[in-house]
C-alpha cells in the first residue's frame, strides 16, 4: 500500500472510532435525559390506600405469666444478695426466658416476730414498657423464701 493510503486508513479507524465513542455516549445520556425530563416528581406523588394495615390486642396470659416469671427472678436476686456487702448499691436482675431486666433498690432486711423479712423496690423493664414494683419477701419456717407481696408502683 502506498503512503497516502496509509495515512488514509489510519485517519479513518480515527474517525470511525470517535464516532462509535459518541454515539454510544448519546445512547446511555438520552434515555437516562428522558427520565430527569419530567419522569418522576414528589409533587405529583400520591398517597397509595391501597394498603391496609391493622393492629391486633396482645392475649392477656403471656404477660401475666412473664410477670410471674420476672417476680420469682427477682424474688431469687432479693434473697440471696449479700446487704452487708452491698452498701446500699442497686442490684441488677435479668431474666432471659422473658428478656425482661431490672434493678432492685432500697433492699433492707427486718427481723419482725422472729420472722426474717426483706423489703424492696425493683424496676422492671420489657418489651412491654417499665414499670416499679415493690415487694416483701420473708423466710419461710423450712428455710425458703416466700414472697409476702408483691404489687405494682
Amino acid at each position: 500500500m502506498s503512503r497516502i493510503a496509509q495515512a488514509f486508513d489510519s485517519r479513518q479507524s480515527g474517525l470511525i472510532a470517535s464516532a462509535s465513542a459518541k454515539a454510544a455516549v448519546v445512547m446511555i445520556a438520552l434515555p437516562l435525559a428522558a427520565c430527569g425530563a419530567g419522569g418522576f416528581s414528589l409533587e405529583k406523588a400520591e398517597v397509595d390506600r391501597s394498603i391496609l394495615t391493622s393492629s391486633m390486642s396482645a392475649p392477656s396470659a403471656p404477660v401475666s405469666s412473664d410477670r410471674d416469671s420476672d417476680q420469682t427472678t427477682i424474688g431469687n436476686a432479693v434473697s440471696s444478695a449479700d446487704i452487708e456487702q452491698l452498701g446500699g448499691q442497686a442490684v441488677p436482675w435479668a431474666n432471659a426466658g422473658t428478656g425482661s431486666r431490672g434493678s432492685i433498690t432500697e433492699l433492707a432486711e427486718l427481723k419482725d416476730n422472729g420472722q426474717t423479712c426483706r423489703r424492696f423496690r425493683a424496676s422492671r423493664e420489657s418489651f412491654d414498657g417499665v414499670a416499679m414494683f415493690e415487694g416483701e419477701l420473708c423466710l419461710a419456717s423450712a428455710g425458703g423464701w416466700h414472697m409476702q407481696d408483691f404489687k405494682a408502683l
